[in-house]
């Protein structure tokens, strides 16, 4: 049964052609039969041949074919030529037009179907049909088939026109859903790309300047140059776990390959942050106010990495012989951040949104980031000489 729905949906053209054979051969059959002694009516002949070619190509040209079978209705009323079995082409042509034709066939269809019972009454009456009751009735039984015929062929536009809005609707959320899955597959890149933005910029800057001092110590102080080595390695092993766990969720499954989970960074290793920095040469002030507890995870990745972005602004742009400060304080609803510098302070271009020379991208990220958590963020040169960054991050995201 699939196969022949199937063959029928792919050849709707010779499915209708079969049926106007079956209405010609009917039309004929009858009109030979007709033969009453004076010959046969000619003039039915060409009426059963259009009607019959109507409903065979009614799919092709609905409202050509629905005009001509009322040419041919209107023939027939004229030469009166009496009822044919391919007079139900005007019902299947009714339905054609209100199921796929223009609006004005269907309603032209409506009108000629209400109109074609009582003509057809007045021009063959019932000799059985006495009054005008009668009359009436018989009318009513005449029209109700065109009308029905027309109600279903508008079902069927009404439903096909809800089905192709459905499958707009589908088709739109599923552009939607990939649009969005860009969109998440866009940010993620860009989290990932600031992270290690933030990774890079703070251990390798902490590298160089270990490099540095061991190349400078080596002679005079070898005992300085190990420690220097020794925090050159931890660095570097501790840049490679944080950029492995990056760089693992861009491919499936390297967590279960690997066997271990790097947990990202919080507020508690802040001070272990402060610590590498102090071990590297920069002199830094680091004081909790208020009462630590439990952040988001958010709030925290944030707080540590701001952090460590301003501490590593510090070392490229302040100057020699520069002393930091960094401020945590707990607030009933957030966290505050405070990071001060008393170097030189960096260029003007350095702290706008990308700057003129197209730097600046590590507070970009810092704005990004507490943007996503709903904070607020100010840095700029500080009163005095120096470099200031103050941020404020909310427990909850502003809605």
């Amino acid at each position: 049964m699939q196969r022949l729905y199937a063959f029928i949906r792919r050849h709707p053209t010779l499915v209708d052609g079969f049926w106007a054979v079956i209405l010609l051969g009917f039309s004929a059959m009858q009109w030979e039969a007709a033969d009453t002694g004076n010959g046969h009516d000619a003039k039915a002949v060409p009426i059963f041949l259009g009607l019959s070619a109507a409903v065979a190509l009614r799919r092709r040209a609905p409202e050509k074919m629905l005009l001509l079978v009322t040419l041919l209705g209107v023939a027939q009323l004229v030469f009166d030529v009496s009822s044919l079995p391919a007079d139900f082409a005007m019902l299947v042509l009714i339905y054609t037009v209100a199921a796929d034709g223009k609006r004005w066939a269907s309603r032209f269809g409506l009108i000629g179907g209400v109109c074609a019972g009582a003509l057809a009454q007045l021009r063959w009456p019932e000799e059985t049909v006495t009054s005008w009751v009668q009359q009436a009735f018989l009318t009513m039984v005449l029209t109700v088939p065109f009308i029905l015929a027309w109600v279903m062929g508008d079902s069927m536009r009404t439903r096909r026109a809800y089905f192709a809005q459905l499958e707009e609707r589908a088709a739109r959320l599923e552009r939607e859903r990939e649009a969005q899955s860009k969109v998440a597959v866009a940010g993620e890149r860009a989290r990932i790309a600031r992270e290690l933005h933030d990774v890079v910029a703070h251990n390798v800057s902490v590298m160089v300047v270990q490099a540095d001092g061991a190349a400078y110590v080596l002679d005079a102080s070898p005992d300085q140059a190990k420690q220097a080595l020794e925090t050159i390695s931890s660095t570097g092993r501790q840049a490679l776990a944080e950029m492995r766990r990056l760089l693992g969720v861009l491919r499936t499954g390297d967590a279960q390959e690997s066997g271990e989970y790097v947990p990202q960074p919080d507020v508690q290793q802040i001070g272990d942050l402060v610590e590498q920095v102090r071990i590297a040469g920069l002199t830094v002030d680091f004081r909790i106010e208020g009462t630590p507890r439990p952040l988001p995870s958010g709030v925290e990745l944030t707080a540590y990495r701001i952090v460590q972005e301003a501490l590593t602004n510090t070392r490229k742009h302040g100057g020699p012989d520069v002393g930091a400060s960094v401020r945590l304080v707990y607030f009933d609803d957030g966290l505050g951040l405070l990071v001060e510098d008393d170097g030189r302070g960096a260029a003007h271009e350095l702290y706008q949104d990308g700057g003129a020379d197209g730097q600046g991208h590590g507070l970009i990220g810092m704005r990004e980031r507490i943007g996503m958590v709903g904070g607020t963020l100010d840095a700029g040169p500080r009163p005095g000489g120096g470099f200031r960054i103050s941020a404020l991050l909310p427990l909850r995201p502003a809605h």
